[in-house]
């Protein structure tokens, strides 16, 4: 259960115009702006998107026609009340709906305001959502230009390395426990019952150490591959990159080009 007394709003689509844009709400308070921005008595069904009017809690005018959905703790985001507002993706509408919200009247001892950089998902890991490793998958997700990066950041985000880790966790754990145990109640424990922790706590050293040998792949599918084209000056190194990813050498007698490069597109060269 949330700790927090405020209730957070932001933009959580990308910023520039658009079709749709997502203005989304999170605290104990986003179900009463709910409310507010579109003059319901009641809130609308869970997690089922409804055709809303926005309407400025103050002016009384109507801001934008939006889908508006409703998730109630604990089964949202971040494990807070959420709504979210799918409004036209324009740069008016956004500053009007953002404005609105500001607006909202809570009542005493209770308010409102924009959300800090990566509030939402860290209120998302301090409430259980999401483990460290998952908000890492996120934030590489998002971040993501390849196909590779997508695979890569979605199975982290999707909980397979935290299975890794928990069960390397327990294992642990259990030895533990065998190991207090014998130094608790030695003359009452079998020796068999210490012996039989070396072979476990082995086992977990080896898969750590057979996970980590794997070439640093997961650094370099992330942060991608640098490499740089030199050759006298017009000579084609624009037709072998990408235009949006080079940048070229300051000397006019040497056309060198570095780039930056997903996994994906990296290529050997041959003759």
């Amino acid at each position: 259960m949330s700790t927090y007394s405020d209730t957070i709003y932001a933009l959580s689509s990308g910023l520039g115009r658009a079709g749709v844009a997502v203005v989304r709400v999170s605290g104990v308070d986003a179900g009463s702006c709910l409310l507010q921005l579109c003059s319901l008595e009641k809130l609308p069904a869970a997690r089922k998107a409804t055709l809303r009017k926005v309407i400025h809690p103050k002016a009384r005018e109507v801001v934008d026609e939006a889908l508006v959905l409703y998730f109630p703790q604990p089964r949202s985001f971040t494990g807070e009340d959420v709504a979210e507002l799918h409004v036209h993706g324009s740069y008016a509408v956004v500053k009007s709906t953002l404005e609105a919200l500001s607006a909202v009247d809570l009542g005493q001892g209770r308010r409102i305001r924009p959300a800090e950089r990566g509030e939402f998902t860290r209120r998302a890991f301090e409430n259980g959502r999401m483990d460290l490793t998952e908000v890492e998958g996120l934030a590489d997700l998002i971040a993501s230009e390849t196909t590779e990066q997508r695979k890569q950041a979605l199975r982290q985000m999707s909980g397979h390395l935290s299975q890794y880790y928990e069960t390397w966790r327990e294992q642990l754990k259990s030895c533990l426990a065998f190991a207090e145990a014998v130094m608790d109640f030695g003359e009452d424990v079998d020796e068999s019952a210490l012996l039989e922790i070396l072979p476990k706590a082995t086992q977990v050293v080896e898969e750590m150490k057979t996970h980590l040998k794997d070439g640093r792949r997961g650094e370099i599918v992330r942060s991608g591959v640098k490499l740089a084209i030199l050759g006298p000056p017009n000579a084609g190194g624009r037709k072998i990159c990408p235009e949006r990813a080079c940048r070229k050498a300051p000397s006019e007698h040497c056309a060198m080009q570095s780039l930056h490069l997903g996994y994906q597109i990296l290529y050997v060269l041959g003759e």
